[in-house]
């Protein structure tokens, strides 16, 4: 496996040259759909497009990368976008192969957690949601049976944090029944199933990837807002953006969206979500979230996995370009999916994949980012 990985990362280093780089005028050029979107040529706000381009050399060089689609917005433009054809799910149930463009939705999987964590930002604002402080056993007064002194004192903050505490494990194989993630979804009572978990650390000691703190999170909003989640995100969210397409998976034992994994979103539509994120919550003049709220939610809160730091339920990290550290926020979904922000570039890339398996469902869409996109910024 590893010297798979190593061939990979060598053929992108090869291939993210200018001289494999395609004519920029051959490809890359975004659909003009009457979605909000300002469209732009990538040399006109700063970028290299014939390195850009460069992205379909290299997956012609790695049959097996499923890679569905690419985005690129920067300066409030968009100005790339690259769509393919290949195998994909629809929430793990197959629909073979898929010819994607402009107007085809695809799985977020986890980057739904980071579309939560805007919707408790605007709820916030509106005074419907507790404050991030508070108990979350006190929302639940119907489960107050389940309330150890330890679970009493699990906060908002723990769960946007991944750091309630509780025993959970969704880092094993979905098809073993152990898979805590899988057994929530299997759950008539999502909210019951998370809080009668056992606690294995204190709150707030340590992260610990658990959709079940984002299922928690969605029924506080479901409950104080009097909405669905789909209904609340597409009110609140995404009518702001002008998406006026996407779709929020119900789990069927309990009839309530899939708040970890479900939402699905055109390329271009989820790139207004990272748009979103590089100025302060604003888009096209409109204050969606409330102001700070970006900068709240993705300042370093706790250690996450690995090289990354965590946020409110988004991933941060950074990468060295030109020999200057770049810090970065994400959104990250299983199978490849990839929301990168750079906001000192105001530089928004989405990748969409239908890898869905370890190990390199993660390193080609980074790779992706950091190799052509990253290395086409010219200022």
């Amino acid at each position: 496996m590893m010297n798979r990985l190593l061939l990979a990362l060598l053929a992108l280093t090869v291939l993210a040259s200018p001289a494999a780089a395609q004519d920029a005028a051959a490809c890359g050029t975004p659909a003009v759909i009457d979605d909000g979107w300002a469209t732009a040529k990538p040399d006109d706000v700063g970028l290299d497009g014939a390195r850009l381009c460069g992205l379909d050399k290299f997956l012609e060089q790695w049959p097996n990368a499923n890679i569905h689609s690419v985005t690129v917005a920067r300066r409030g433009k968009l100005v790339f976008e690259r769509y393919f054809t290949g195998q994909d799910e629809r929430w793990g149930t197959p629909l073979g192969e898929v010819k994607f463009g402009p107007e085809t939705l695809h799985d977020l999987r986890s980057i739904s957690k980071s579309v939560v964590s805007l919707l408790v930002g605007i709820a916030l604002r509106e005074g419907t949601f507790p404050s991030i402080d508070s108990a979350v056993f006190d929302q639940f007064p119907e489960y107050a049976a389940l309330k150890t002194p330890e679970k009493a004192r699990i906060t908002f903050w723990h769960l946007l944090t991944m750091s309630s505490g509780f025993a959970w494990n969704e880092a094993i194989p979905y098809s073993n029944p152990a898979n805590s993630e899988r057994r929530l979804i299997d759950s008539a009572e999502p909210a019951r199933y998370v809080l009668e978990q056992p606690m294995a650390l204190p709150p707030g000691y340590l992260y610990n990837y658990n959709g079940g703190n984002t299922a928690l999170l969605a029924a506080v909003l479901a409950k104080k807002t009097g909405q669905t989640l789909d209904a609340y995100a597409r009110e609140k969210l995404f009518a702001p953006l002008g998406i006026t397409n996407s779709e929020w998976v119900v789990m069927p034992a309990s009839n309530t969206a899939a708040a970890a994994s479900g939402a699905r979103l055109r390329p271009r539509d989820l790139a207004k979500i990272g748009q979103l994120m590089t100025s302060d919550g604003a888009w096209k003049g409109k204050q969606v979230l409330p102001r700070g709220w970006v900068a709240e939610s993705t300042r370093l809160h706790i250690n996450g996995e690995g090289i990354y730091y965590y946020g409110y339920q988004w991933w941060l990290g950074r990468t060295l370009l030109h020999g200057r550290d770049r810090p970065w926020i994400a959104g990250f979904g299983w199978g490849g999916q990839r929301l990168y922000i750079q906001p000192d570039l105001d530089l928004v890339v989405t990748v969409n994949a239908g890898y869905y398996g370890p190990p390199l469902q993660g390193v080609i869409p980074h790779q992706l980012f950091t190799r052509f996109v990253l290395q086409a910024v010219k200022d």
